[in-house]
């Protein structure tokens, strides 16, 4: 029963574990492009000067 209990709780935390990398992940990707878009537009401002 123990065995069964714990087996359960590490598969959860398995499946937690996993979404949250993958939440990160694309948070990174957000974050990445929110950063190439500001350069793109420093650059459209230091060609105008």
């Amino acid at each position: 029963m123990f065995r069964k209990i714990m087996a359960m709780l590490m598969a959860m935390g398995l499946a937690a574990g996993l979404a949250g990398c993958n939440t990160f992940a694309g948070a990174g990707k957000d974050i990445q492009r929110g950063g190439e878009v500001v350069e793109e537009a420093a650059r459209d401002v230091q060609q105008k000067m």
